[in-house]
């Protein structure tokens, strides 16, 4: 059987169709005394009177880390100011073990066959062993490297030697074919100075030529003067002029000022 309900538009708005927060607004509490730490605002209520309130505190850093046992420190009674009382204390301990007597080896724990070379005398060994890397670096000199001392001579070893003659070459100097020409002449020479041995002659200078010392300004010629000019001494009538346009925002120059 089915319905024929069908939903039907509201005319206008119902508070229905608004969401509200609901119970999401929580009343403030009347004890204790909190505040928010973004808005520094108190959450009181109003309608209620502000009781006094109290906390506990936190809890500080300490300064100093204390080791000490604390009350549970159970002092034992044989301790003293002076130290332990001093009497005898006796303990249990297990029963050691007994010495072990040495046992001396008889003829037959001995294997002289096992000895080696180190009690019988054997055959000398050898053996092919690889190059040693320092032969390698080796610098031996081969046989042609040696010489026999000479046989004739003055350096003959074992045998008397006889005088030795030698030719030398002809020398130039001082024989008949001598270069002549190489000898110095007589502008090779350098003439000695006689102030040096004799007495000193006078010395004579030439220096520039001196002027006299004068005024050396420019001095106008007859040219330069133009008497007709020269109006100063001739009578005049008055001249007038109309001046320029000051300013009236200009203050007037002040010399002497009236205290």
């Amino acid at each position: 059987m089915g319905s024929n309900w069908q939903p039907t538009r509201p005319r206008g708005p119902i508070a229905a169709m608004y969401h509200s927060p609901g119970p999401k607004y929580m009343v403030p509490g009347s004890t204790g005394h909190t505040q928010t730490f973004a808005t520094g605002a108190k959450k009181h209520d109003p309608t209620r009177k502000l009781a006094p309130a109290y906390s506990f505190g936190i809890r500080h850093n300490k300064y100093t880390n204390d080791c000490s046992p604390g009350p549970g420190y159970l002092v034992p009674s044989n301790i003293l100011r002076q130290g332990k009382d001093g009497t005898p204390h006796y303990s249990l301990y297990s029963r050691p073990k007994d010495v072990t007597m040495f046992s001396t080896p008889g003829p037959g724990a001995y294997a002289p066959e096992k000895s080696g070379r180190s009690a019988s005398r054997t055959a000398p060994a050898y053996s092919l062993s690889s190059r040693t890397r320092g032969f390698k670096f080796d610098n031996t000199p081969a046989p042609n490297a040696y010489s026999l001392p000479a046989v004739v001579g003055p350096k003959a070893v074992g045998k008397t030697s006889a005088p030795n003659y030698s030719l030398t070459s002809r020398q130039k100097i001082g024989s008949f074919h001598e270069d002549l020409q190489k000898t110095p002449g007589p502008g090779t020479y350098r003439v000695t100075d006689p102030n040096i041995n004799r007495g000193r002659a006078p010395l004579y200078s030439m220096t520039g030529r001196n002027q006299m010392p004068g005024d050396t300004t420019k001095k106008p010629g007859p040219g330069a003067h133009s008497p007709e000019k020269v109006i100063m001494h001739k009578f005049q009538y008055p001249q007038f002029s109309f001046g320029i346009r000051h300013s009236e925002y200009i203050a007037p120059l002040i010399i002497d000022p009236v205290e």
